[in-house]
């Protein structure tokens, strides 16, 4: 539709608003020619042969194609397809080739549920720090109260997997945010429970264990699909503030333990020694018992055999007591008796016998007397 000048109007002159005067100067841009042109110049890329409607169909044929094409996806190995309709769960899919409806119909989700996972509770990992430590102290979530109503700092570390992808993905908004806060809440049940002294040192892999158990129990419960699978206690102390007097009451009652094994120690070696020795002595007790019984019974024995003796033939019996008796009365005795008969034959009156017995008696029996 070319343009026509009126002459006149607001730009005066017989002018258009492109300025010039009249049909020599420039016209402004035909829109059905542009329309036209576009047309042949689209036309030009399609083949020959295809116009029309049946070009629409083709193309659209063409773009269906491809969108369904787009809808095979791979699970890599580790990793659980979680298959979507509309935004709601359908299926879980194992690794490998699968296909499933394309978006916007469709739509999958692939997480990895074999890498194991890391939650640090209580501190938090800062690199290479002035202190040359590499760690942060975070006392919001470390101080908690014991048992015995102390306070302890303890920092742990939570190592989690994905046990089922779809209630992972669904059942849970911020699943990590989730798992710490309930490890957080774990811990503080369990350490609420247990006196300070045990959980530092005799039962703190009791500690993690009974955590480990509530923690599985408390996500089970909100379905997180969540796996727990280990709870490591990293520090396990008193408060900073009174660290200092924590460690002399341990050292205090390290000392008390040792002297109590020291004392422990004592005792097991001094009473079996003596009830070594009381056990000795009961039997030499008891073999003296014996041995006097024995004696008794031996000198009874005796006596009636004397008895017997003596009854058959007693001038004879009595003659030989009385000599075995003054035997044994005068075996010690420093008496001499000579026989009357065997006086004045050569007999001295008077010989020291006594002394020179003991003089021999005395002298030594290695040695000779000069």
């Amino acid at each position: 539709m070319p343009w026509k000048s009126q002459g006149g109007g607001p730009w005066g002159g017989g002018q258009g608003p492109w300025g010039g005067g009249g049909p020599s100067g420039p016209r402004p841009p035909d829109i059905e020619e542009l329309l036209r042109k576009s047309q042949d110049r689209f036309k030009s890329f399609m083949p020959r042969g295809v116009g029309g409607a049946r070009g629409f169909i083709l193309i659209a044929i063409a773009v269906v194609a491809v969108w369904l094409a787009s809808g095979f996806y791979r699970v890599q190995p580790g990793e659980q397809g979680v298959e979507l309709m509309f935004g709601r769960f359908v299926k879980l899919t194992s690794p490998g080739l699968n296909y499933w409806f394309p978006s916007p119909i469709g739509e999958v989700a692939t997480p990895n549920v074999e890498r194991t996972n890391t939650v640090d509770i209580g501190f938090r990992g800062v690199g290479e720090s002035s202190r040359g430590s590499g760690v942060r102290d975070v006392p919001q979530e470390s101080l908690m109260l014991t048992g015995d109503q102390n306070i302890i700092d303890i920092d742990f570390v939570v190592q989690w997997r994905i046990k089922n992808a779809a209630d992972f993905l669904f059942n849970l908004r911020n699943q990590e945010g989730t798992v710490k806060i309930a490890a957080e809440s774990a811990v503080r049940e369990v350490v609420g429970q247990t006196p300070l002294e045990e959980a530092i040192a005799r039962r703190r892999a009791e500690v993690e264990i009974k955590t480990k158990e509530l923690l599985q129990q408390i996500l089970d419960g909100y379905g997180a699909g969540v796996f727990i699978a280990d709870v490591k206690l990293q520090k396990v102390d008193a408060p900073t503030e009174v660290i200092d007097a924590f460690n002399d009451v341990q050292r205090a009652k390290q000392d008390q333990e040792r002297s109590i094994n020291e004392a422990q120690a004592y005792l097991n070696d001094i009473v079996p020694k003596a009830k070594g020795q009381a056990e000795k002595m009961t039997q030499e007790a008891a073999a003296y018992k014996e041995k006097v019984m024995k004696e008794a019974d031996g000198e009874a024995k005796r006596f009636l055999s004397v008895y017997e003796t003596y009854k058959t033939a007693k001038d004879v019996t009595t003659r030989r007591l009385f000599l075995e008796r003054m035997q044994e009365v005068l075996k010690n005795s420093e008496k001499v008796i000579i026989d009357k008969n065997q006086s004045g034959s050569g007999v001295v009156p008077y010989l020291p016998l006594p002394e020179l017995r003991k003089q021999r008696q005395q002298q030594p029996s290695g040695g000779t007397k000069k």
